[in-house]
């Protein structure tokens, strides 16, 4: 229940999926306006906002994503850019056949898959008067959604509208604390072996020479001046890729943050294009140029 359940006695999770980094000519700030939007609907309707990438512990991005796109009563869905993430994390959702909202703005076309499903439509420009009514528009929309998927045996949002779909259920394990314990120790010594892979085996002395020290990965991504949803952005998409073995956030100074990723041992990858992939939201470390031999 604590996955779509507030601390607010009785008030829902409303789960949003939508862009948090530039994208389509939009900035993060513009991205950050639509969410606060977004939010005060959600709250006029009675519901909690919160992106599915949030959660209150430290987890892998990809499972509690998965996780709260299954488990939150009802989520809205901003396609608007067409932001590959989004369309993914839509695709699921749908999927699940759980009570979905889509939402888009007057500048962003319709997808062929989804264009039978009704969108909810805002001007870019975030016009006072056009927002108004979006926000009471989607705040009805909320309302009537939840209740008719709670009331109606044979609500569905988008599956069996085209026949009969057994729709797969995540399965939630309870463990006992010595199980716990046991796994949270593989998973501490898997960490320990990946930091010995990547010349970390001796032991740190002093503050000075953690300071001092960094972690040497086959790609690096500089992210002083970015924000912590493009830093979760660029993780998340580098933990997809079937080239990269391990991802992780270095801190080497406040505000100073590179992203360290590694290739799976024997796997041929372009490494250029993955820092090209991932530069996008931030900047690859600069390579030393290799030196040619004189020759004569």
């Amino acid at each position: 229940m604590e996955n779509f359940v507030t601390k607010e006695a009785g008030k829902m999770i409303c789960g949003v999926v939508m862009p948090i980094s530039s994208i389509d000519g939009c900035n993060e700030s513009h991205w950050a306006d639509v969410l606060e939007i977004i939010s005060e609907a959600i709250e006029d309707a009675g519901f909690e906002s919160n992106l599915v990438s949030n959660a209150d512990d430290v987890g892998i991005i990809h499972k509690r994503i998965i996780q709260n796109l299954y488990d939150n009563p009802i989520v809205v869905c901003d396609v608007s850019g067409k932001n590959p993430n989004v369309m993914f994390e839509l695709g699921m959702r749908l999927a699940f056949d759980k009570p979905t909202i889509i939402i888009k703005d007057d500048r962003t076309s319709y997808s062929f898959d989804t264009s039978a499903i009704e969108h909810l439509e805002y001007p870019r420009d975030l016009r006072f008067s056009k927002i108004t009514e979006f926000k009471e528009k989607l705040s009805q929309k909320l309302r009537a959604t939840y209740e008719k998927s709670t009331t109606d045996a044979n609500y569905t949002t988008f599956l069996k509208h085209f026949g009969e779909f057994t729709v797969a259920k995540i399965e939630k394990k309870e463990v006992s604390g010595q199980e716990f314990i046991i796994d949270e120790l593989r998973s501490i010594r898997m960490a320990m072996r990946r930091l010995e892979r990547v010349g970390l085996k001796d032991m740190i002395p002093n503050e000075s020479s953690f300071r001092n020290r960094r972690i040497k990965g086959d790609i690096d991504i500089c992210f002083s001046d970015r924000s912590d949803e493009a830093i979760s952005e660029a993780v998340n998409i580098a933990s997809s890729h079937p080239a990269i073995d391990t991802v992780f956030v270095e801190e080497r100074e406040p505000g100073h943050r590179h992203l360290i990723a590694n290739i799976k041992p024997g796997y041929d990858a372009n490494i250029l294009d993955i820092e090209k992939m991932l530069g996008a939201y931030g900047r690859p470390r600069r390579r030393p140029q290799s030196k040619t031999p004189a020759i004569g």
